[in-house]
């Protein structure tokens, strides 16, 4: 499987058939048992877990559907945790922070922890927190699976808009609806790919 710059993918198969398994495995969270994956031309095999974990902050954006956010922590101050494994400065991170809330529409928020905020406003943050690092890939895990339709619509035309910008875009979800939305859907099933692919 390869996925190219600039492509806005879904990866869609029933609930257990491994579409989280292969994000992971695209992001390096998890290590393949056989086979290379190769993340912005470069091969992960061999890899350290300090190597992975550099490359991890540097070219992948995660979004799950928990937002897995820290509640003892502002919006902003979550924002700003990928660049402090990094070392950016503090001054640095402020700043990139605040533009990445800008960007999803939470400027009036940043100073709100989780428990202020909707569910929406949840994921937004966790978006914000994914594209600070300003990645090659962003990996979406089910981003509106707890999210009510609306809510996950305009999610999903925020991850359109990025795909617009230029950012490579990886949507793992079980929504037909949502998945026929990206301009590629690949499709998964007892942790295979199946023949069927659409591009459109």
């Amino acid at each position: 499987m390869e996925i190219s710059k600039g492509e806005f993918t879904s990866i869609m198969g029933p609930s257990g058939s491994g579409k989280s398994t292969l994000m992971n495995l695209i992001g390096c969270l998890d290590t393949p048992s056989s086979g290379t994956i190769f993340v912005d031309g470069e091969p992960t095999s061999g890899m350290s877990e300090e190597e992975l974990a550099y490359l991890r902050n540097r070219k992948v954006g995660f979004v799950f559907q928990q937002f897995n956010l820290l509640g003892k922590l502002t919006a902003l101050e979550n924002v700003m945790t990928p660049l402090l494994y990094r070392g950016t400065p503090l001054e640095e991170r402020k700043e990139r922070a605040e533009a990445a809330l800008e960007r999803v529409g939470l400027q009036e928020r940043m100073s709100h922890r989780p428990n202020e905020l909707s569910g929406g406003q949840k994921q937004r943050v966790a978006i914000a927190r994914a594209l600070v690092t300003e990645p090659s890939l962003l990996l979406a895990d089910e981003p509106t699976g707890a999210l009510d339709s609306a809510t996950g619509l305009q999610i999903m035309e925020m991850f359109e808009q990025l795909n617009t910008e230029g950012l490579t875009v990886v949507l793992v979800t079980h929504d037909l609806n949502l998945g026929m939305r990206c301009s590629r859907q690949i499709h998964i099933r007892d942790g295979r790919l199946e023949g069927r692919e659409h591009v459109r």
